[in-house]
């Protein structure tokens, strides 16, 4: 493969260690590497992409989704619920997937990710009905081409034992663990520039046992993978962990083993001040979801209380049946406007929010070799167009999350170009988008 030279970018905004942003600079992309970056770079017959009038920034990371819920977004009966309503209104839906809808709304979901600037997503997939398989997914981000952190979630806690999912969509805690082994085994690759990485993810304490939360933390420590599940995400959450547990989300994590830099939780809307330093003083990361929390009405996190005690926060668009898009710098632009609310206008700045969709993504899924565009870091890179109307009149053009585009003009992913001029450079995107709707009238039927 040749050199790839990203030339003339109006800004190229670097997330390195001394956050420098670089005025008219050329980037060269080699071997999935970032292997140069200043002005006038030589040719040397690299394929050129002329970013004149652009903005270039690191990939961005979801740290956290659920893909599959790309086929069920807006359903009737489900908009307007809080979490447990909503849940159980989709699970009887959920429970009629198989391994073609897994598949396909996998390829969505990730191509609307990918088309929103995202180069590394994790997905968080806790149901596997009538043979679907973690493989399914993994498959789909090998087409589309985005850097992939699959977590091979559960639940074993139905109905008729107390829990929220249907007996139905429920497994049996051995087949768990042993088809985490298998799937770790299979896939899992720690090396740097990674295309996959595994995690363990049992779906929430309200869907699997304690014994499930321990072994799960056992194995996936032993193996040398990540763990990931929600926590405190509303005040539902909060009384169903005092009722059933006596104590409050954050403790229960402790108590079972899920605190530690290999750990990070999706939501933590309730987290309050002594678990806010737990999470600091441990390491543990958290995957903030703020429209999906708005959606839900779970209500505003704390990121601001979390980033000053030295959590480390990334962010998620959560499934696409919950927010119901996956456009991933909107999110990040929802992160900035919910903090301010919250906390005042100075409480977040676009630059601080664009971090946290950077490398604080990449901090909190443990890849120190993504996140900024430096020498030596692994060559994920998306390019803004700023000279349509969305920028028009900015003066500060590094300033995307304030006046800019939504949408990716080019993205490269390990130096491979998945976007090209706005449109999906590696899928037929039109012909799975008839798939889904297709597949979609089917569930509806």
């Amino acid at each position: 493969m040749s050199d790839v030279l990203i030339r003339n970018a109006d800004t190229v905004i670097t997330m390195d260690d001394a956050r420098r942003e670089l005025a008219g600079a050329d980037i060269r992309l080699r071997g999935g590497v970032v292997v140069e970056i200043g002005q006038k770079l030589a040719a040397d017959g690299a394929e050129i992409i002329n970013a004149a009038g652009c903005v270039v920034t690191p990939g961005l990371v979801n740290t956290h989704h659920h893909l599959y819920q790309s086929l069920t977004r807006a359903v009737p009966g489900g908009q307007d619920a809080l979490l447990f309503g909503w849940l159980q209104t989709l699970y009887p839906i959920w429970s009629r997937f198989g391994p073609e809808e897994m598949r396909i709304s996998a390829m969505i979901g990730l191509s609307e990710l990918a088309l929103s600037g995202c180069t590394m997503s994790s997905d968080h997939l806790y149901l596997y009905p009538n043979g679907s398989r973690l493989d399914d997914t993994i498959e789909s981000a090998h087409e589309v081409g985005l850097r992939f952190h699959p977590t091979r979630g559960s639940m074993s806690i139905g109905e008729s034992d107390g829990g929220l999912p249907p007996d139905s969509l429920v497994e049996v805690e051995a087949d768990i663990l042993a088809d985490s082994i298998r799937c770790i085994d299979k896939f899992h690759d720690a090396n740097d520039g990674a295309m996959v990485r595994v995690g363990l993810a049992p779906c929430s304490p309200f869907s699997v046992s304690r014994d499930l939360m321990r072994e799960s933390a056992l194995l996936a420590r032993d193996k040398g993978v990540m763990l990931h599940t929600h926590l405190a995400e509303n005040d539902e959450d909060i009384a169903y962990s005092l009722e059933k547990f006596g104590c409050r989300p954050g403790q229960y994590a402790e108590d079972l083993g899920w605190t530690g830099d290999d750990v990070w939780h999706a939501h933590c809307v309730k987290l309050d001040g002594q678990e806010i330093d737990l999470f600091a003083r441990s390491g543990t990361g958290v995957a903030h979801c703020p429209c999906s929390n708005c959606r839900l009405g779970s209500g505003i996190a704390p990121v601001r209380a979390m980033r000053d005690a030295g959590v480390n926060v990334a962010l998620g668009v959560d499934g696409s049946a919950s927010n119901d898009a996956g456009n991933l710098v909107a999110e990040a632009r929802q992160l900035m406007l919910l903090q301010r609310v919250q906390n005042g206008a100075d409480a977040m700045s676009a630059r601080e929010s664009l971090e946290i969709a950077t490398r604080g993504g990449a901090a909190v899924l443990g890849r120190d070799d993504c996140g900024q565009l430096a020498v030596g870091k692994r060559a994920d890179v998306a390019i803004w167009d700023i000279s349509g109307i969305e920028s028009a009149g900015s003066w500060d053009p590094a300033a995307l999350l304030l006046a800019g585009p939504t949408k990716v003009r080019d993205l490269f992913v390990e130096g491979r170009q998945v976007v090209r001029d706005g449109q999906m450079a590696t899928i037929d995107l039109p012909r799975v988008i008839e798939r889904q709707n297709h597949l979609a009238k089917t569930l509806m039927g």
